[in-house]
């Protein structure tokens, strides 16, 4: 297990950076790889929707941080491009962002040792 540090340096609509994951706490603690599929936006520097997404700091592609799907495509000017959101939505069916389980024990926050996806 990776030591993540205090739960309570973690609160909830934050998301830091540990390892190669963007770790963060929508409700319920999550890690996700932190480079966006879209241009390799570091997510760690990303923000939490209403609805509990991961949005990329760039862009505004949000990510399902329990599929590590993109839900909604890159916005700004990418969003008037014809097709791309749909494009990198498809991608991350094929190849969502890897999602690692956060543990909690003793108030502090753990990575797993082992990828769920």
């Amino acid at each position: 297990m990776t030591d993540i540090g205090p739960a309570s340096d973690l609160p909830r609509g934050s998301v830091t950076g540990v390892e190669k994951y963007a770790v963060g706490n929508n409700g319920d603690y999550f890690a996700v790889t932190r480079k966006c599929r879209h241009l390799g936006a570091d997510l760690a520097e990303g923000t939490i929707s209403a609805d509990g997404c991961l949005v990329c700091p760039w862009h505004k592609a949000e990510y399902d941080v329990t599929t590590g799907q993109m839900v909604k495509g890159p916005g700004g000017v990418f969003a008037r491009i014809p097709g791309l959101g749909a494009v990198f939505k498809q991608l991350t069916r094929i190849a969502p962002l890897g999602i690692r389980p956060v543990v909690v024990r003793n108030g502090r926050l753990h990575l797993d040792d082992t990828e769920a996806s």
